[in-house]
């Protein structure tokens, strides 16, 4: 790949594990692990009902998603692969996109849009194709554009 990339991955935002019946997961993620559980998110849309935890704190905090589907019989199932996605920190998210699209990269539909979280995030398709055939190989990839305060910490950590 080429090395005058217009971005840079800083750290993992996330991982999202999905399961029929989030309640099980947070048996182990929120009662055994003790992660905090810091929200939810639910959209039919995305057919998705998730909790959103963390695991540490501040800009080190990473996102744990416990996610159960709205419909099991309707797509996408979030539940059919039990780590769902796993989430990048990125410095620059647009650049990222067009740089990655320009390189081959398979983007998922819906673009650039805010996430549960509240950060704006966009989904590297796990399957390439014929137009873009760099893909996850399998994982759902989703990049998440790291807030002023995240970069400056991830950044300095280097």
């Amino acid at each position: 790949m080429k090395s005058n990339r217009p971005f840079r991955v800083l750290g993992i935002q996330q991982i999202a594990i999905g399961g029929e019946d989030k309640q099980r997961l947070r048996s182990l993620w929120v009662d055994v692990l003790g992660l905090a559980v810091k929200g939810n998110f639910v959209s039919e849309r995305e057919n998705v009902d998730e909790d959103i935890c963390a695991l540490g704190a501040g800009p080190q905090e990473v996102e744990v998603d416990l996610m159960q589907p709205v419909d099991p019989t309707k797509k996408p199932a979030v539940h059919a692969t039990p780590l769902n996605h796993v989430g990048l920190w990125i410095d620059d998210l647009p650049a990222a996109v067009a740089w990655m699209s320009a390189q081959g990269v398979r983007f998922a539909p819906g673009g650039i849009r805010k996430g549960a979280a509240g950060h704006d995030i966009c989904f590297i398709h796990p399957k390439g194709s014929d137009e873009f055939p760099l893909g996850g190989e399998g994982v759902l990839i989703e990049l998440v554009q790291a807030p002023p305060e995240v970069i400056q910490a991830l950044s300095s950590a280097r």
